[in-house]
């Protein structure tokens, strides 16, 4: 879908309480309370090598003064800090902060916590205001875009995610309001302050690009519920894939309350960041909730949708003979269904890229289609037929064909980019804005993955190929 045909709302003209995106962005307040001391007085451990410091990458973060051993705590937090949507510091259930948080679909969790965050930073005397004051004044993910970095992004998934939060967060802002205006002031879960949608994206951006999803409390069937939490002075420790530390949860045997600590994996030297694995997630989900891109990011992938006509097509540009995606053979149907890329409520979503190369439904249903020979086809079970690494199950023929198909459909996907990856690198060293700049990262990095798996594919049909010339 080309970028300029989206209607994309973006919040950056409702902003009171936000102003335009900065590499360094400010506290809340200019001089918020010391966040170590403030952890150590309510019970918590930081170790005493451990400090806040700037991070060259990721702005604020954790970095070890002095070398730190392996093993050892680096910051351990008492039960009561962290911050939850239901937490003891709680004087009442508040009904009109449950009733909106009710509203908010699942897959936007960060926006419950988030409405807790806002009731917090709104009361006089929040016991989380050392850790709410030291919060950034504005966060670099794609809501707070300018409509033209939005567009900028050039990647049709992402843009729909994108608009689809902003969407969310517009109509939510009514949905508040609506709820607002027939309270009391004592039952204003904001101390009367007004909400509106660019406050609303702040405290979801806060909780998505800051908090933890961790145990809590043991639900009936015995295992442990799963809680989203903002964890002061931990949520400071930033991302690797290699990290140095790694966070623990621990309960005393005298003591039903949960201890939260993050513990050093391997000696940390001075000067060192404190680094915390995120998880292993694709760029889209790096730049929509924590607003950074990861250079060479080996999580990293493209969707595609899986379309007979599309395959038709690249399979024909590739110099395949025939092919038949559009009007499958019956068993070939079957196999399809098996793979939900066929029949009823399909998932048509596939990927390239990431540490599969190519997802696995997508190779099978390629390899299948290609082959005319269902006793062959069924010989294999589906984890053969989806594997990279099982050579040619169905013959060199075969591999080759469907090979060539993935290259076509990745021209394809990198024809839908309007602009090359030396265009973009021309536009950074203009010196563009932070959003910009993250905007142009992001459709770089989505193109150095369709290279990549390009690159990797045609090294596979070479090899195949020399392979059965020597064998000839």
């Amino acid at each position: 879908m080309a970028a300029s045909k989206l209607l994309i709302p973006t919040l950056a003209h409702f902003r009171p309480l936000t102003c335009a995106a900065a590499s360094c962005p400010a506290r809340l307040v200019p001089q918020p309370p010391d966040l170590l001391k403030w952890v150590k007085r309510e019970g918590g451990f930081v170790h005493d090598a451990v400090t806040i410091a700037q991070d060259t990458t990721y702005g604020l973060g954790l970095v070890a003064t002095g070398e730190i051993p392996r093993g050892s705590d680096l910051v351990v937090l008492p039960h009561h800090v962290p911050l939850k949507f239901h937490s003891e510091k709680d004087d009442v259930a508040d009904s009109a902060l449950i009733h909106l948080s009710n509203q908010v679909p699942e897959e936007l969790w960060a926006m419950k916590l988030g409405l807790k965050l806002l009731q917090e930073r709104a009361k006089v005397g929040s016991f989380w205001w050392p850790y709410i004051s030291n919060l950034p004044e504005t966060y670099t993910v794609p809501i707070f875009f300018a409509g033209e970095d939005i567009k900028n992004l050039q990647y049709a998934p992402l843009l729909y995610q994108v608009n689809k939060r902003c969407r969310f967060l517009l109509d939510f802002e009514q949905e508040v309001k609506n709820v607002l205006k027939k309270l009391k002031p004592s039952e204003h879960p904001f101390s009367g302050q007004d909400v509106d949608a660019s406050s609303l994206g702040w405290a979801m951006s806060a909780v998505s690009s800051r908090a933890f999803r961790l145990h809590g409390k043991k639900l009936t069937d015995g295992s442990p519920s799963d809680i989203p939490m903002m964890l002061p002075l931990i949520d400071m420790c930033n991302h690797s894939f290699n990290p140095n530390a790694r966070i623990l949860q621990e309960q005393d045997a005298g003591n039903p309350n949960m201890l939260i600590k993050v513990v050093a994996e391997r000696e940390i030297k001075q000067s060192d960041p404190l680094l915390l694995n995120y998880g292993c997630l694709s760029n889209d989900f790096f730049l929509l909730d924590y607003g950074f891109v990861i250079p060479s990011n080996p999580y990293d992938h493209i969707e595609l949708k899986y379309d007979g006509a599309l395959m038709d097509a690249a399979s024909m540009a590739a110099g395949v003979s025939s092919p038949n995606f559009s009007s499958p053979a019956p068993w070939q149907q079957e196999v399809l269904s098996q793979l939900n890329l066929f029949g009823e409520a399909p998932n048509l979503k596939v990927t390239v890229g990431g540490p599969e190369l190519v997802e696995g439904r997508l190779l099978a249903a390629l390899r299948v289609l290609l082959s005319n020979d269902i006793e062959k086809v069924q010989r294999y079970d589906f984890s053969v037929l989806k594997s990279l690494s099982a050579e040619a199950p169905l013959g060199v023929e075969n591999e080759v064909a469907a090979f060539r198909t993935i290259i076509a459909l990745c021209v394809i996907a990198l024809g839908h980019f309007p602009t090359k990856i030396m265009d973009d690198e021309s536009l950074l060293k203009q010196g563009v804005s932070v959003s910009t700049e993250l905007a142009i990262q992001f459709r770089m990095q989505k193109k150095s993955v369709i290279i990549d798996v390009m690159r990797d594919l045609t090294k596979r049909v070479k090899l195949l190929l020399s392979k059965e010339t020597t064998t000839a």
